[in-house]
């Protein structure tokens, strides 16, 4: 049997009473699932079981999306096998013992787009109010955004970190494990920014020293730094949720997957280790990340 969901997104569309983009929210939604389960080696709905279901639930919660998304894509795919049970293509709902989170009980913890490009747009050198590191943090905030690392990560990055040619990133993770993770364009030109007008002075303050990202002292930035360079830019924007660089890597991983991106490509751009210990996940090509990458960020 075939994953065929067109009866269910029409049912959506006729039915639910609900606005276009939340019908393109949805078919996103289901298309991943649907992808997941290929992936597992599901052949059709009526193979599916409820460890399949946990096993999604899992994936959603690996690549860091908000609780209010994980909900959504739940909803979606209740609905989808209640639909099918009621249309008596499967033989029951695989789903009927799932409990869809409370959303009332968690805080969002990503960004919208536009709260993240006002956060970006904070850190402005062409400001009346920019500081002399303008150009430092705001090369860190975007590279943040455009590459999902953690604070620990980026602290750690070094000159040679960077693939400009390749526009990749070198990342060295949890257990020292190397990664590479694709990193759009404005990023990149950020660096070169930072690489160019403040780099050379930052590091004459200091010993010889690789680490991408200086303090004033001509040292690595630490990730207390990065933390207070993310809570300065937050207030400058006028933000008033609790964002913290760890938002950075959920916003990226969601505003990814929101967009249209494969669920397994924004797993290894983020790192985790669970795509090789459920031995579910192929490698991923990097001219795939790179394109999902392009395809799907916002800001790539």
């Amino acid at each position: 049997m075939s994953f065929d969901v067109r009866p269910y997104i029409r049912f959506i569309q006729l039915e639910k009473s609900l606005a276009g983009n939340s019908i393109e929210a949805y078919e996103r939604d289901i298309v991943r699932y649907v992808r997941f389960l290929s992936d597992l080696g599901v052949n059709g709905f009526t193979a599916v079981e409820e460890e399949h279901l946990s096993r999604f639930i899992r994936s959603l919660g690996d690549a860091e999306l908000s609780p209010r998304s994980i909900a959504r894509n739940l909803s979606a795919v209740k609905g989808l096998h209640k639909f099918l049970a009621g249309e008596k293509v499967t033989s029951y709902d695989p789903t009927q013992n799932i409990d869809l989170p409370k959303k009332g009980k968690y805080l969002p913890e990503v960004l919208s787009v536009e709260e993240m490009n006002a956060i970006l747009d904070a850190a402005d050198p062409a400001s009346e109010t920019a500081g002399k590191f303008v150009w430092r943090d705001r090369a860190i905030l975007e590279t943040m955004y455009a590459s999902g690392m953690r604070v620990s990560e980026v602290s750690g990055l070094k000159l040679s970190s960077i693939l400009e040619e390749q526009q990749l990133v070198r990342v060295f993770g949890k257990g020292s494990k190397e990664r590479l993770v694709p990193i759009g364009g404005p990023a990149l030109q950020w660096i070169n920014g930072y690489k160019q007008r403040l780099r050379g002075a930052l590091i004459k303050r200091g010993k010889a020293n690789d680490a991408l990202f200086l303090n004033f002292r001509g040292g690595a930035i630490s990730r207390v730094s990065i933390w207070n360079i993310v809570a300065e830019y937050t207030r400058r924007a006028g933000i008033t949720k609790e964002v913290h660089p760890h938002t950075f890597r959920h916003s990226f991983a969601t505003h990814l997957l929101e967009g249209g991106a494969d669920l397994r490509s924004v797993q290894e751009m983020l790192g985790h280790a669970d795509i090789a210990t459920t031995q579910i996940y192929t490698h991923i090509d990097r001219e795939q990340l790179k394109q999902q990458h392009k395809q799907f960020h916002p800001r790539a």
